[in-house]
């Protein structure tokens, strides 16, 4: 027993030596571990606390406004939320989840599959730019792993009137269409960051320590006066409903200074709203479609005319019988207009008049002055996509070429590049780039042609819009007015259709000293009138009526009473 009792007592107290020695090695490993920490690395607890609530969160930056020349805002950025997720946070079976989709108009199970296939990932959008009173509902339902984000919003005042100049970004602010995208880099800011404590829930606790501040995006100022651009959106879609016509553009320049006024399309779309819109609704067709002028030309052969001394004001040119047979086709008039001047040439557009001369000029000088009109060549607006025209090849000319050139066939030119070719008339022969942009600047140009010339060549597009002219309805009241109307068939397979037509109308205002050019072009009026005078001119006259109103532009041909009136 005694021996037996010896044995019993040694096996205890070996365990208890045991005992004692793990639990001094376990002392000894935490006493360790704690100078480890407290000394050796002390910042290794703050970096762990960090890792687990400390976040580098970026600081969204305010988009640049863009501005009409008055200053009205057209395209600002609005504050909003959007709602996302950490997949690492929420449970699957959280009991708030059902009433989260809900409010986001979601499924729930669409829900649960993002959290479930996103465990990698720290960071998932549910739903962007929520109402503001959306996200206080979301914030209130307190979910762990469930945030709000600001962003900003970007929101168009003047809608579908100036949406084909402005244009619009993404979800993400980023520049899609229209100036939004010309000038992105100029508009989009510089992100902040900020460094935010997360909770044990791991919402985001307010305030926060900001590392670097978020740099706005400029403003942008057009040269587009919103007031001008509603009349003429206005009355170009007015024109196109009226004759049931396919689509429709208009631009307005201001002479002096190359500025882009107004610019309005139809059909036209709401920025604000672009669900169920195509890609072709969101061009520009003033500055991406090309279409052949037709007799808004005229004025151009007339030009190269005169430059080549070969004609003058009291040249007379023989359009009888009202037939002209080149290369063995027929160019004709309305009627036969007999032996006229240059100046009945413009006022009856006379397709034969304008063949002849052409006909009679070196092509070689006859290309290259319509190209100093600018066209073929670009505007200088770098706006997105823009067309620019094409012009007959000199290498692979024909007689007939050159006949149908003069009258505005065989060419291509968009509405913009257009109305650039009449501010040369209208600036004294000053080829000037266009800006869609607020200039204080008045860019010199080049000259191209004599002002002589253009004041002669302005002289006759008057009579135009005299009794006699084809262009009658662009008359605007107390104003002189310089214009040339055209109508040409469009071009299908094979030739020319019979039964379609663009009718166009350009002109200045006003003729004494050009302030203004304009072009007015619609596609395929249906209705029973298709001639540009009659169909594209009306639209010039309201649109310029009130023009000279807003600009406070002085009236040339006030009647003698109002005159004298005035003078006293």
């Amino acid at each position: 027993m005694s021996r037996r009792g010896d044995m019993t007592q040694q096996v205890g107290l070996w365990r208890l030596n045991l005992v004692r020695l793990m639990f001094i090695l376990i002392v000894l490993g935490l006493g360790w571990r704690l100078a480890d920490l407290q000394i050796f690395n002390p910042d290794f607890l703050r970096y762990q606390g960090d890792a687990r609530h400390l976040r580098q969160v970026p600081v969204v930056a305010h988009r640049g406004m863009i501005l009409d020349s008055q200053g009205e805002p057209l395209a600002i950025s609005t504050p909003v939320h959007s709602v996302w997720l950490n997949p690492q946070d929420v449970a699957l079976d959280e009991p708030k989840l059902p009433s989260l989709a809900v409010m986001l108009g979601q499924n729930i199970r669409e829900i649960q599959e993002r959290i479930a296939t996103n465990q990698s990932r720290e960071f998932v959008y549910l739903k962007r730019r929520v109402t503001p009173e959306l996200a206080d509902q979301v914030k209130q339902l307190n979910i762990r792993g469930v945030a709000l984000q600001r962003e900003y919003k970007r929101y168009y005042p003047a809608g579908e009137v100036a949406s084909h100049i402005v244009g619009f970004t993404n979800i993400d602010d980023i520049g899609q269409e229209g100036l939004e995208l010309t000038y992105d880099a100029v508009l989009t800011g510089r992100s902040g960051l900020k460094r935010m404590v997360r909770d044990s829930r791991g919402n985001y606790v307010e305030g926060g320590e900001l590392i670097r501040p978020a740099k706005a995006g400029e403003n942008i100022q057009l040269s587009m006066d919103l007031r001008l651009q509603y009349l003429t959106y206005q009355a170009l879609k007015n024109a196109v409903t009226e004759h049931n016509a396919k689509a429709g553009t208009a631009v307005v320049i201001d002479i002096h200074s190359g500025e882009v006024l107004a610019m309005a399309n139809q059909p036209s779309f709401n920025p604000n709203n672009r669900h169920g819109l195509r890609a072709s609704d969101f061009r520009n067709r003033a500055v991406t479609d090309l279409f052949e002028p037709g007799s808004t030309v005229k004025p151009f052969t007339v030009t190269s005319g005169i430059k080549s001394g070969k004609y003058d004001l009291n040249t007379i040119i023989n359009t009888h019988p009202g037939v002209f047979r080149v290369s063995g086709h027929s160019i004709r008039d309305y009627r036969d207009y007999g032996e006229i001047d240059l100046a009945t040439l413009i006022q009856k557009s006379s397709n034969i008049a304008a063949s002849k001369i052409a006909l009679d000029l070196d092509p070689d000088e006859l290309w290259h002055d319509f190209a100093r009109f600018g066209l073929g060549d670009a505007t200088g607006a770098y706006f997105p996509g823009e067309a620019m025209g094409t012009m007959p090849d000199l290498s692979s000319w024909r007689k007939l070429d050159i006949a149908t050139m003069g009258y505005g066939y065989g060419l291509s030119t968009s509405a913009l590049q257009l109305a650039r070719a009449y501010s040369v008339l209208g600036s004294g022969g000053i080829l000037k780039p266009v800006t869609f942009v607020k200039t204080d600047e008045t860019p010199k140009g080049r000259r191209v042609f004599s002002a002589d010339i253009m004041s002669q060549v302005i002289t006759m597009m008057e009579k135009v819009v005299e009794p006699g002219g084809t262009g009658t309805r662009a008359s605007v009241a107390n104003y002189r007015v310089a214009g040339k109307s055209g109508t040409a068939k469009k071009a299908i397979s094979g030739g020319y259709a019979d039964d379609r037509y663009q009718s166009v109308f350009a002109g200045l205002i006003p003729a004494s000293s050009p302030r203004l050019a304009m072009v007015v072009m619609v596609d395929e009026p249906r209705g029973e009138e298709y001639y540009g005078g009659a169909v594209a001119a009306p639209v010039f006259a309201e649109v310029m009526t009130g023009a000279m109103r807003l600009l406070n532009i002085a009236p040339d041909a006030l009647p003698s009473t109002q005159m004298q009136v005035a003078h006293k």
